[in-house]
């Protein structure tokens, strides 16, 4: 997976009373024209989710090991897995300097 992606475990929160232990996979990027972290993925299919909210979207909380972020899912794909996405600051790790995005760790130093 990208640099800037998630892959693994989450706690969803719907709609602030609702919580389920669910597989997430999200990416994300910078949009440069409204200058917002946009992220998004899909959500491995659950049942008791599937009857608490059928076809409708949702307001949620995603919650990993790496963040939480509010969000939306909405109507489901064939498989029902959900859609979901938000703006701003993800529930996972992103890099926020130019050193953490080209992986420095373990590079050769910069020659003088």
């Amino acid at each position: 997976m990208e640099d800037d992606g998630y892959e693994g475990p989450a706690l969803l929160i719907v709609e602030d009373r609702d919580e389920f232990t669910i597989r997430a996979r999200l990416i994300g990027g910078f949009q440069p024209l409204d200058g917002r972290y946009r992220w998004y993925g899909r959500l491995e299919a659950h049942e008791e989710l599937t009857r608490l909210v059928g076809n409708r979207s949702a307001g949620v909380v995603l919650r990993t090991a790496e963040g939480c972020a509010a969000g939306r899912i909405t109507e489901p794909d064939l498989w029902n897995r959900y859609r979901i996405e938000g703006m701003s600051v993800p529930p996972f790790r992103i890099p926020f300097s130019l050193a953490e995005a080209e992986g420095m760790e373990g590079a050769d130093p910069p020659v003088s």
